[in-house]
């Protein structure tokens, strides 16, 4: 087992989500950034929707209760340590998206994150819960799911499916983009008639603020009110992730992983399933606008992040190995370029030379 020291503010167990009874009235509960969860579980060895423990803002500590456990995270950044049982030595720290294997006694205590709201923390294995209506997804508001149906309080223990984990090497992936993104792609509908055209232009137009009052089940935006054509009350009809309804006071809320199943709010637009896990990193405060794309656009973008997702078992390596950290972000447009320090200096004309060249690749 893990036994839980310290759960952080918001920790539960999700995976790739209960699909299938939203006409019942039980929402999907699915991991809030699918991307993050693949490559936390990759790193482990498990199929990429096992059920992890999504952290959001600041990361939980556990104990060892076991004869060994490998734990790998992933999605937003933070400080990452392990404590020995003894408490003589001090923490020692990993690396971002590589796998650690901790034996009986030890801790692992992550630290608040950064970049994105949340992030995942898989086993080898998996957690050894018993799954409800198919999934190991938490639904907190309906106490389903996951473990106890809640979020993660200090003393819990949590099963675990392996007993131990093997010695092997240790996997990293050099690096994974989970930036949240400030224009986010939208297809016009299902009740966009609902809105008058300075409505629609007031929508696409503007610049809107995540509100605190955000959570798994929907993120409010703070800005300029979206103005109806002739009220704002509809028969209520099914939720698709993503949907953007807006009520009476005409401030949109975008419905997330814990989404009601219905809704009685005109929808002026549906986020594109590709741009969702980025979505799900945004936090309070955060700024975002929005940009209408075609449906065959949603698509191609969507076949995109499958594709992208379906390549990272390609990007594995040894963690420590030799690896090329700068020719592996500048493979992911994470960097514009990169200078050795141990080099010859380059003359004026030569830096020049490489700054331009490496403006014109990440244009």
């Amino acid at each position: 087992m893990l036994r839980v020291v310290a759960p952080g503010p918001m920790t539960t167990l999700q995976d790739g989500g209960r699909i299938g009874h939203q006409r019942f009235g039980i929402p999907v509960s699915n991991a809030m950034d699918p991307v993050a969860l693949a490559a936390a579980n990759l790193l482990v060895g498990n199929p990429r929707g096992t059920a992890a423990l999504e952290i959001a803002y600041l990361g939980p500590t556990l104990r060892v209760e076991a004869e060994s456990v490998r734990f790998a995270c992933a999605g937003g950044t933070a400080t990452i340590e392990v404590l020995d049982a003894d408490g003589e030595a001090p923490p020692r720290k990993i690396a971002p998206l590589t796998s650690v294997r901790l034996t009986r006694g030890q801790s692992l205590r992550i630290g608040g994150l950064s970049g994105s709201i949340v992030g995942y923390l898989a086993v080898a294995g998996g957690f050894d819960v018993v799954p409800f209506l198919g999934s190991k997804a938490t639904f907190v508001r309906g106490g389903l799911g996951g473990f106890c149906g809640r979020a993660l309080q200090a003393g819990d223990l949590l099963p675990l499916a392996a007993p131990f984990a093997p010695p092997r090497d240790e996997l990293m992936l050099a690096a994974l983009d989970v930036a949240a993104p400030s224009r986010v792609r939208v297809v016009l509908g299902p009740q966009d008639d609902y809105f008058s055209e300075v409505g629609l232009d007031t929508f696409f137009g503007s610049t809107f603020t995540v509100s605190a009052a955000t959570d798994r089940m929907g993120m409010r935006l703070e800005g300029p009110a979206i103005a109806h054509k002739d009220g704002f009350n509809i028969v209520s009809d099914g939720i698709a992730p993503g949907a953007i309804q807006v009520p009476g006071d005409g401030l949109p809320i975008v419905l997330l992983a814990d989404r009601q199943t219905t809704g009685g709010y005109p929808k002026i637009a549906t986020v594109i399933s590709a741009d969702l896990p980025g979505l799900g990193r945004l936090g309070p405060g955060a700024s975002l606008s929005f940009e209408r794309v075609d449906i065959a656009t949603a698509v191609a973008a969507r076949r995109a992040l499958t594709t992208m997702i379906d390549g990272l078992a390609a990007k594995l390596a040894p963690a420590g190995g030799d690896v090329d950290i700068a020719a592996r972000l500048l493979d992911e447009n994470l960097v514009g370029g990169f200078i050795d320090m141990h080099a010859e200096p380059m003359h004026a004309d030569e830096q020049h030379a490489v700054g331009a060249a490496a403006g014109e690749d990440r244009g």
